[in-house]
């Protein structure tokens, strides 16, 4: 039953048994097609688990398009000028040569460090948003959501009971990511790595291969702590440090092999230990990404938090003492008073534009580092409004459980997952994210607001439940990663130095950024604050590396 045109990407599963069996028969995209002509476009999305990007075509020349929960694979489309639609997995393949970027989409890529979909950096071609479907017929294309999330916490059920029920979905969301090939995963020695290495070892009963990176320079790295993990698990280990020469070496590489400009700078860290593992002989590796977003780990949920207090205190206590005192009078410019001034600014704010105050761009000033030219074409205010209908879309009663539903949008589909699959594609590995999984997912769903961050306590409930299976050293450490300390490496390591000064100064000569600002940027700002100056170098560097490729002609 072979299909007219079909494009079907990644491990869809399908519970159904007679799509089951479709799907080993003719395989998958027919069984997508099978559902969408039994139920409708949602419907067929809804058949099927895992990460998957599809597009199917029918007789009648409609078509179907459908990407996972989080856009872990993912989908674009195009409508030519003679309205025929088309589809590809990169935006790039659709865009064509000589293809008009989009001023909006290299805003939003300097604001964001990537392009969130809908939109790419091609005018006229767009990426189908995580949880999305969509309907080709009579020449229009309906986009839709799937699947939304539904917070509906659980009460009356012991913790005895939810941590057998977690425990049990973590090592069948592992087992279920094994291929039968050497099993091997990041280790990055923070908890989500950590649990999935373990799991490894009960899932496959014997020991994982672990890959860990590591940097030569002070509070970056924690390869003690992946060491600490390998050990209790019986980890069959393995080190890479990373210098500021691969970097050197990398950098144009991994730029230019993203379908569009892409900014996250741990892909280079992941990039050197996916290859490092490919050399090791590894085939899939598995991915701890999800633990943070699911379960309430990163530290501005608490943070938010302790802004949200500020919603408690008696109305007239904050408008006619607090307000008045700290913000409207010179008190207020006091150093013991600043910091509460500061406070009541920031949560005086509604969620989501209170997070704005941490963006890089905004804080530098848009007028500072943008052409006139350039600024005068994008709408900056866009940003902020799409962030608002994604605040909005979850069903939650919580502000954190929303925070939680923006993240596995922002932080998982438009960033981390992309970041993982295409430094891991690129190095020749497969990857998999068993913290992912579909019931896993649903779990948190279920799972009590308070369980995630329990008083100013992160992801409480995931640490206690694994409380006795991870090392009481991996429990308690700080959330780390595989940062990149770019900037400090900027100030010591001349190569790299070269090569950030070569493409400012190139990106520079291109209307989006002011010469002025890339000027100063380098000799004058990086010295001052390498770390949060150095992240500008980067994702500077990197669109101008990728432009260079991708589009050599192009401006903003």
């Amino acid at each position: 039953m072979p299909l007219p045109a079909a494009l079907c990407l990644g491990h869809p599963r399908f519970t159904d048994p007679t799509l089951a069996e479709c799907a080993r028969l003719h395989g998958p995209a027919a069984a997508f097609a099978a559902a969408w002509e039994a139920g409708g476009p949602v419907a067929a999305a809804h058949a099927a688990q895992g990460d998957f990007a599809v597009a199917v075509h029918d007789a009648r020349g409609r078509a179907f398009l459908a990407v996972d929960r989080f856009a872990t694979r993912s989908l674009c489309w195009r409508i030519d000028s003679q309205g025929r639609l088309h589809t590809a997995e990169r935006a790039d393949d659709l865009a064509g040569a000589n293809a008009e970027l989009d001023p909006q989409a290299l805003f939003d890529y300097l604001f964001f460090h990537v392009i969130p979909s809908p939109r790419t950096v091609f005018a006229g071609v767009h990426r189908l948003p995580p949880g999305h479907c969509a309907l080709w017929e009579d020449g229009r294309l309906t986009v839709m959501p799937w699947w939304v999330p539904q917070f509906q916490p659980q009460a009356g059920r012991s913790f005895e009971d939810w941590r057998a029920e977690f425990r049990g979905l973590l090592l069948e969301g592992v087992r279920s990511r094994l291929d039968g090939s050497q099993p091997a995963c990041f280790l990055s020695g923070g908890t989500d790595s950590s649990t999935v290495a373990g799991m490894v070892r009960e899932a496959a009963g014997r020991p994982a291969h672990t890959y860990s990176i590591g940097f030569e320079a002070e509070g970056y790295d924690e390869m003690a702590y992946a060491r600490i993990a390998a050990k209790h698990f019986g980890a069959q280990h393995h080190e890479y440090y990373v210098t500021p020469q691969d970097l050197v070496a990398h950098i144009p590489r991994v730029a230019a092999h993203y379908d569009q400009p892409f900014g996250n700078s741990s892909a280079l860290p992941s990039y050197c230990c996916a290859l490092f593992a490919r050399e090791h002989g590894a085939t899939r590796l598995l991915a701890g990404d999800g633990g943070d977003e699911l379960f309430g780990g990163n530290t501005r949920y608490a943070k938010q938090r302790v802004f949200g207090l500020y919603g408690h205190v008696p109305a007239p206590l904050r408008s006619h003492v607090l307000e008045p005192l700290l913000q409207r009078s010179p008190l207020g410019r006091l150093p013991l008073l600043k910091k509460g001034a500061s406070y009541i600014g920031q949560a005086r704010q509604p969620m989501p534009d209170r997070m704005h105050g941490y963006n890089l761009l905004l804080r530098l000033g848009l007028a500072e580092v943008l052409s006139p030219d350039f600024l005068a074409r994008v709408d900056p205010g866009d940003a902020l409004r799409q962030q608002r209908e994604v605040w909005q879309a979850p069903h939650a009663s919580s502000d954190l459980d929303r925070m939680l539903a923006y993240d596995w949008r922002y932080t998982l589909a438009e960033c981390d997952l992309p970041k993982v699959c295409g430094t891991t594609g690129l190095a020749g590995v497969d990857v998999a994210f068993p913290m992912l999984d579909d019931a896993l997912v649903d779990f948190s769903l279920r799972l009590p607001t308070d369980y995630k961050l329990k008083g100013m306590k992160l992801r409480w409930f995931f640490k206690e439940a694994l409380r006795g299976f991870l090392p009481d050293e991996i429990l308690a450490k700080k959330k780390q990663g595989f940062g990149l300390p770019f900037g400090v490496w900027l100030t010591r390591h001349e190569g790299l130095r070269k090569l950030a000064e070569d493409s400012l100064g190139s990106l520079g000569t291109r209307g989006i950024v002011r010469p002025d600002f890339v000027r100063r940027l380098l000799p004058e700002l990086v010295p001052q604050h390498p770390g949060y100056y150095g992240e500008m170098v980067w994702i500077l560097t990197m669109l101008e590396q990728w432009l260079r490729v991708r589009a050599p002609g192009a401006r903003g």
